[in-house]
């Protein structure tokens, strides 16, 4: 497993708002301590070139020099375009170390599947796995498949990769929740709304579902936005998947046979550290 992580994105913080630097800082030493055969790497920031394959030049430069908040969820924080263009980064390089062969997450902030092609939003400036999802396309991939089962809709990975026939999209959150929307599915977008409370065992099968269904898209590449809101302790949204089932989406990723890459979004539970140790042990498990 490589683990790509620079320390520099606990380098912002906002008292009280739940993506906090603290989501990173308890997980790194957990990894590093449980796992010392695993690899860690810095990652690369993103550049204009990439950035503009999923985002106007109008939006890159409101994110350089904003001065207010882009939403109430949303702050403008100093220097939030380096640390932004570094989780994108993160999730480049580690679509490129799946399509080497190897294993990758990306333990980064901030996230980024809320931000659309010209809005910053749901605490995520840049879409990392969209900009990911088509940097694989101009680096040695034809198709990719993207597995988001964070407990919020991806509104800005599938606003940014609908109708785009080298990608297909899967979204397993709750709903109704956050953003409002994911509720219907078209051309190459699949959406898997889940009622608050729905019992565990009926949410991993939707997500077992969505993932056999991009499987039949025959990928060179699947993107998983891990997002571990889906926990039962969650402050945020009303699920109850448990650690273990984190360690059974793992599973799931681990029986198949195509290049995998893993990029953090969501989970704001004290628990967080050990929801990803769980996903990623079971992935990695030969």
């Amino acid at each position: 497993m490589i683990i790509f992580h620079d320390a520099r994105c606990l380098k912002y913080s906002s008292s009280g708002h739940p993506e906090r630097a603290e989501r990173i800082a308890g997980t790194a030493p957990l990894l590093r301590d449980r796992h010392p055969d695993w690899k860690w790497r810095e990652p690369t920031a993103a550049n204009d070139i990439t950035l503009v394959r999923a985002h106007s030049p109008e939006h890159l430069a409101r994110i350089k020099n904003a001065r207010h908040d882009f939403d109430a969820d949303t702050p403008s924080y100093p220097n939030i375009y380096d640390h932004a263009v570094r989780s994108a980064g993160a999730a480049m390089d580690a679509a490129q170390s799946a399509l080497r062969g190897e294993r990758a997450f990306s333990l980064m902030r901030p996230p980024g599947h809320h931000a659309t092609h010209d809005r910053a939003m749901g605490f995520c400036y840049l879409s990392n796995v969209a900009i990911a999802a088509l940097h694989a396309l101009k680096n040695g991939a034809e198709r990719v498949a993207i597995w988001d089962f964070d407990a919020h809709h991806g509104n800005g990975t599938e606003a940014i990769v609908a109708h785009n026939p080298q990608i297909v999209f899967a979204s397993i959150h709750q709903f109704p929740a956050y953003p409002g929307t994911g509720a219907k599915s078209f051309a190459n977008i699949d959406n898997y709304p889940v009622a608050p409370y729905a019992p565990r065992n009926d949410h991993l099968n939707v997500a077992r579902r969505a993932l056999e269904k991009l499987m039949a898209f025959k990928p060179d590449l699947i993107l998983v936005s891990a997002g571990f809101d889906a926990y039962v302790r969650d402050p945020l949204v009303q699920m109850t998947l448990e650690q273990e089932d984190f360690a059974a989406l793992g599973e799931s990723l681990r029986k198949i046979d195509i290049p995998a890459a893993a990029i953090l979004e969501g989970g704001y539970s004290d628990d967080l550290p050990e929801l990803i140790d769980a996903f990623l042990t079971s992935w990695s498990s030969d």
